[in-house]
C-alpha cells in the first residue's frame, strides 16, 4: 500500500481520516485533565504529562552523565513535564548499548546524584515543583555494544533477527549468568535510591535482553518454555530491586505487551502464527507485578524500534514503508494498553505512541486519560524536538505545528551513525552534528 505521511491540519481532518480507515482514537478536547495532579507512590505527581526515554548517546566513557546529557535534562525538567522517565542507563559494563551509553555504579554515583538534583532544582526553578525522575536500568542484550563493536547476548537464537546466521552459541546466556543479573538490578537500586531518583524502573521492552526472555518459548531450563520460566527473570529482578529499596524510592518497569512478531519468537502473540494482539499473556503478567509484587505504576509500549519500527514509533520517513497507515499503529497502541490496562483500574499507567500525531496530540494525551486507558501520557520523540512540550499544553492549550517532531527518524540514524543522538530538525546543534556525519558517510562509500 502507498504510506501516507501526516498532513492533517485540524481534528476534523484527523477524524475523516479515521473514519475512512474504521479506526478509532480516543480524543479529546478537555486538556483540563492534563493539568490535574496524580498521587505515585507517596508523591504527587503535578500534571499528567511525561517525558518518556530516549538514549542520547553522550555519557563520558565511565558512564557518568556528560554535558550534552546535562543540557538535554534541563531542557526537560524547564519543559513543564509532571514525569521525566530518564533514558537506559546499562547495570553493568557488559550491558552498555554503546561506549557512550550511561552506566551507573559504585565509582560515579554521586555524578548521577549531582544530575538528579539539577533536574529538580532546574524544575522547581522554571515550573514551581520538582519533576519526578525515573531511572530505566537495562541490559542491552542483543544490542549490547560495550566497546562499540556488537557484544550480543540473547535469551534464545532468533531469525527474525539472526536471518540464516545464527550467533555464536556463547552468545546466549546461561541460567548461572541470570541468577548474577538479577543480583545486579537489585544493586543498581540500591544506587539509584542513593542518587536521588524517584524510582528505578526495570527495563523489558522493545527487545532488549528482559523483553527477549518474555517469548523464550522454546529455550530449556529455568528461564523458558512455560509463562511461569519465562516472567521469571522480569520478576526476580523486579524482586531484587524491590529488597534492596526503601519508601524513597519505588520500583516500576517499562514494559512490552505486545512484540508484533509471530510465534515462537514474539510475545503477545497468538500459537497461529498471525501478528494479531493476543493479549492475555500480558494481563496476567501485569497482574502479578500490581498484584502479587505491588508494583503501581507501569509504563506501557509495543514492538521493537530496529525490526518493526512502524508498531511504536509510526513515521512519516523510515527504513522501509509499512503495510499498513501509521494512524492505524497510533490506534493498535492505544487500544492494546487500553486492553491491558483495564483490568487493573487503581494501576497508574503511562502511554506511549503520541509522537506522531504531532500537535494534535494533545487531543489523544488528554483522551487516553480522558477515558482511563492510562493515567499519564508519555512522548518520547516530542521531547526531543520540542522539549517545552509540556508547558505549551498545560499553559497555551495546544502545541505549535512548527516545533513538533516530524517522525523522520533522524534522532535514531544519529544514533546508528555512532553520534551522540537529538533532534536533527529542531535543534540546531544535533542538524550541524547529522549533516556533517552524513556527508562522511557519503564520503566512504
Amino acid at each position: 500500500m502507498q504510506h501516507h505521511t501526516f498532513h492533517y491540519k485540524t481534528r476534523d481532518d484527523l477524524q475523516r481520516e479515521l473514519e475512512a480507515l474504521g479506526v478509532s482514537l480516543p480524543l479529546s478536547d478537555n486538556l483540563q485533565v492534563l493539568r490535574e495532579p496524580l498521587q505515585i507512590e507517596g508523591r504527587t505527581l503535578a500534571n499528567r504529562l511525561a517525558v518518556q526515554p530516549m538514549e542520547g548517546c553522550d555519557a563520558t566513557p565511565d558512564g557518568a552523565p556528560g554535558e550534552l546529557t546535562y543540557r538535554r535534562y534541563r531542557r526537560f525538567a524547564q519543559g513543564g513535564a509532571g514525569m521525566i522517565w530518564m533514558e537506559a542507563v546499562a547495570v553493568s559494563q557488559e550491558s552498555r548499548a554503546n561506549p557512550r551509553q550511561l552506566f551507573l555504579h559504585n565509582d560515579n554515583v554521586d555524578d548521577f546524584a549531582r544530575l538528579v538534583e539539577d533536574i529538580k532544582k532546574t524544575g522547581r526553578q522554571a515550573n514551581g515543583f520538582e519533576p519526578m525522575v525515573i531511572v530505566q536500568a537495562t541490559h542491552s542484550g542483543r544490542y549490547s555494544k560495550p566497546e562499540g563493536t556488537p557484544r550480543p547476548l540473547i535469551a534464545y537464537q532468533n531469525p527474525i533477527f539472526e536471518g540464516d546466521k545464527p550467533l555464536d552459541p556463547s552468545c546466549i546466556l546461561p541460567d548461572d549468568a541470570l541468577m548474577r543479573l538479577e543480583e545486579q538490578f537489585g544493586q543498581m537500586a540500591r544506587l539509584a535510591e542513593q542518587a536521588g531518583f524517584d524510582g528505578i524502573d526495570i527495563k523489558c521492552c522493545h527487545r532488549y535482553l528482559l523483553n527477549e526472555f518474555l517469548s523464550a518459548y522454546r529455550r530449556p531450563g529455568l528461564y523458558g518454555g512455560s509463562f511461569e520460566n519465562r516472567t521469571r527473570l522480569l520478576r526476580n529482578s523486579v524482586a531484587s530491586a524491590q529488597a534492596e529499596v526503601s519508601s524513597r524510592c519505588f520500583v516500576t518497569c517499562r514494559l512490552n505487551i505486545y512484540d508484533g512478531f509471530p510465534y515462537p519468537y514474539g510475545y503477545g502473540v497468538g500459537t497461529d502464527g498471525s501478528v494479531q494482539p493476543q493479549l492475555e499473556e500480558p494481563i496476567d503478567l501485569v497482574g502479578i507485578l500490581h498484584k502479587q509484587m505491588g508494583m503501581n505504576l507501569i509504563n506501557m509500549t509495543l514492538g521493537n524500534p530496529y525490526v518493526n519500527p512502524h508498531v511504536n514509533r509510526p513515521y512519516d520517513r523510515g527504513p522501509y514503508e509499512p503495510q499498513e497507515h501509521p494512524l492505524e499503529g497510533v490506534a493498535r497502541m492505544f487500544s492494546c494498553i487500553g486492553r491491558v490496562s483495564a483490568p487493573y483500574p487503581d494501576l497508574t499507567v503511562v502511554s506511549s505512541g503520541h509522537s506522531y500525531l504531532r500537535h494534535l496530540s494533545p487531543l489523544a494525551a488528554a483522551g487516553v486519560v480522558e477515558s482511563k486507558i492510562a493515567s499519564v501520557a508519555g512522548f518520547g520523540r516530542e521531547a526531543l524536538a520540542y522539549p517545552d512540550f509540556a508547558n505549551d499544553i498545560l499553559h497555551t492549550g495546544g502545541l505549535d505545528a512548527k516545533k513538533c517532531c516530524v517522525s523522520c527518524g533522524k534522532c535514531s540514524q544519529l544514533m546508528r551513525m555512532n553520534q551522540v543522538a537529538g533532534c536533527a530538525v529542531r535543534d540546531a546543534f544535533y542538524l550541524d552534528l547529522f549533516r556533517k556525519a552524513s556527508a562522511k558517510k557519503e564520503e566512504a562509500k
